[in-house]
């Protein structure tokens, strides 16, 4: 069995504050240590379960968080960022059984957690997919679709796994913290590895394809920035437009082009 696991931190187990997701700054040392540990536990609930290949991807900030000599020994990390369109799911293919999201987080213009975005704090304040507000996990989850690979499992706040519900009942999902305004009530890190370990394991049993989420038969993208200036700059992307003066609209039948649109606009 081939599994992929794609790994975010604002959605691990405590996380409430920017400081403790970038590089450098306090706390982050301690988030990335954590975040190592849920992507372990991740891989050593899809062994149990028979997996024989774990492709990880190192999927928050620069893709360079995760402690790789701490990994099991099947596991294979990716780092960093190639400018691929599959972005948080590169790797991703055919050839998998099943994907795993862990320390994802709720969506932009939610209250799940306090760093609820998509993609971009700093830029975006809404994203929709075919009329759906969405998170990266439902960007990317509909990638994973795109070549016939479930996602399985997914691991983060609270908020989040009600959209996870949402979209697909099937979907184990392990709540790690909730959101209360600016703060986060939390598991324990421990207690947090071993629901993620248990729950990965159990969501690898029985019909995976229960668990698929094809993606949107009209997948037109919008996009609301937070600065007039960015959307007007987004809306000469190649059948971009402006909506009004802070959104921009992409309309399209190809959900690749939809990746690939997010790649561009969110350099804007």
């Amino acid at each position: 069995m081939r599994v992929y696991i794609s790994a975010d931190i604002e959605g691990i187990a405590g996380m409430v504050s920017w400081d403790e997701a970038d590089p450098g700054k306090r706390g982050y040392e301690e988030f990335r240590d954590r975040m190592t540990d849920h992507v372990v536990a991740g891989c050593e609930g899809a062994i149990a379960a028979g997996a024989t290949e774990i492709l990880v991807k190192d999927a928050h900030f620069y893709g360079r968080n995760i402690i790789a000599d701490r990994l099991p020994r099947i596991a294979r990390l990716s780092r960093g960022w190639s400018g691929h369109p599959l972005m948080m799911v590169e790797g991703v293919d055919g050839g998998f059984d099943a994907a795993m999201m862990i320390g994802y987080h709720s969506r932009a213009g939610s209250g799940g957690t306090p760093q609820a975005h998509t993609m971009s704090s700093s830029k975006i304040v809404l994203m929709e997919v075919g009329g759906i507000p969405i998170s990266e996990f439902h960007l990317y989850g509909w990638a994973a679709g795109l070549y016939g690979v479930p996602v399985t499992m997914v691991s983060g706040d609270l908020g989040l796994c009600g959209e996870v519900a949402l979209a697909n009942p099937n979907i184990r999902t392990v709540a790690v913290h909730r959101g209360l305004g600016g703060s986060t009530v939390a598991l324990h890190p421990a207690e947090a590895g071993d629901r993620i370990r248990t729950t990965a394991e159990e969501s690898l049993a029985g019909d995976l394809a229960k668990c698929l989420l094809p993606p949107p038969k009209k997948p037109t993208l919008r996009i609301r920035y937070r600065e007039a200036a960015q959307a007007f700059k987004a809306g000469f992307y190649p059948g971009a437009g402006p909506i009004d003066d802070h959104t921009v609209e992409f309309d399209t039948n190809d959900y690749f082009e939809v990746l690939r649109a997010v790649l561009f606009l969110l350099g804007v």
